[in-house]
């Protein structure tokens, strides 16, 4: 699929059909390899000149927020694809692939009729995509924090022994506590294990000797345990802080812990439900942003027309695909079809001429814009 398209309209001087025959033959006798298609617009509603001049100021904006909303659900669907291990699909609207939607583009009346004001049709182009938009900032915001939350949970669960979870590493067994006995979980660097080994049982009076033992190390630091009376162990914290040794504060409870893993395992069930729909709302969103965004491109393409060469209605809109190389010869092609009466008026600001209604980088003697697919 191209990703890259110019939507195109020539002035006709003589015929449509004549002017279309003339740029299918010079596109296949100088450049072949530029696809080439009509893009059908209807005969859509005037209006007066002012009317036209005040739609063209807001157009080029509106099409940029539009356009950048197309880009962001489909970057949207690729990353949650990946995250969902889906290989990247083709997109569709209204059933076919994207290109296919553009190529043979066929204006929807049913959903803009060609009698509404142009301005109307701009505008209620524009208040749907914007609902879109804050829908997508919405959903993407339900779904992110729910990830977070579970990324704070598996952080607590993976991260440092100095800060994780230490329940899923601690057993019962592992604890003495009694009317007068606590079992305490101490943090030591890995570098001071033997420091720790041969200095616990002196930190305080009452620790029971020989009571450490090495639960889990990870790449930094070493867990322990130590037993001692429970009035010694405020002391014992105290001692162990002035070495370096960290005492955790850890209870275990069962149903705090069965509680927890019922909250994970909810957390993965929810981020898994809203990234599913979210997928399936953003396939569907894109075909609605893109039919818009054509739709748009068509009112854009009509408006600029009429400015440019003024009315009745006399022009050829096409699409076309040209390869980086071909973009020149595609270009003096064009220009040369274009025959237009004000084609030097209509160069470059800086050759003396007015530039573009479009607000293009480029300016040629006819109507050009570049449609970028990703």
């Amino acid at each position: 699929m191209a990703t890259r398209y110019w939507i195109v309209s020539l002035p006709v001087k003589s015929s449509a059909s004549s002017l279309w025959s003339r740029l299918q033959e010079s596109i296949s006798k100088n450049s072949f390899d530029t696809p080439l298609y009509r893009f059908n617009i209807p005969n859509l509603r005037v209006g007066t000149l002012d009317s036209l001049l005040a739609l063209s100021d807001d157009l080029l904006k509106a099409n940029t927020f539009i356009e950048a909303c197309s880009h962001k659900i489909r970057r949207q669907i690729e990353d949650l694809e990946k995250l969902s291990g889906i290989l990247s699909s083709s997109l569709t609207v209204d059933g076919v692939p994207v290109d296919s939607y553009l190529t043979k583009f066929v204006w929807d009346e049913a959903k803009y009729p060609t009698m509404s004001p142009l301005k109307e049709i701009v505008d209620g182009i524009h208040v749907h995509v914007a609902k879109i938009d804050d829908d997508l900032k919405i959903r993407i915001a339900e779904y992110n924090n729910v990830r977070s939350q579970l990324n704070a949970i598996n952080r607590k669960q993976t991260g440092s022994l100095a800060v994780r979870d230490l329940s899923n590493l601690v057993k019962p067994e592992d604890l003495v506590t009694s009317e007068h006995l606590i079992t305490l979980i101490a943090v030591v660097p890995k570098y001071s294990q033997k420091d720790w080994l041969s200095s616990y049982e002196t930190l305080t009076t009452y620790v029971v000797p020989r009571s450490s033992k090495n639960l889990h190390e990870d790449n930094e630091y070493a867990i322990y345990t130590v037993t001692l009376f429970i009035r010694d162990a405020d002391n014992f914290r105290t001692k162990a802080r002035e070495k370096g040794f960290q005492v955790r504060d850890f209870e275990y409870n069962s149903e705090t812990q069965e509680s927890r893993k019922q909250e994970i395992e909810k957390l993965i069930e929810d981020q898994e439900s809203m990234r599913n729909s979210l997928l399936n709302w953003c396939y569907t969103s894109y075909g609605e942003v893109f039919t818009s965004w054509m739709h748009f491109c068509a009112v854009r393409l009509f408006s600029e027309s009429i400015l440019r060469y003024g009315l009745p209605p006399s022009f050829l809109s096409v699409v076309l695909s040209p390869s980086v190389k071909s973009e020149k010869k595609v270009r003096s092609i064009l220009e040369n079809l274009s025959d237009s009466s004000n084609s030097t008026f209509w160069k470059a600001e800086e050759d003396g001429g007015m530039g573009s209604l479009g607000g293009d980088t480029d300016t040629h003697p006819y109507v050009s814009f570049t449609i970028n697919l990703i």
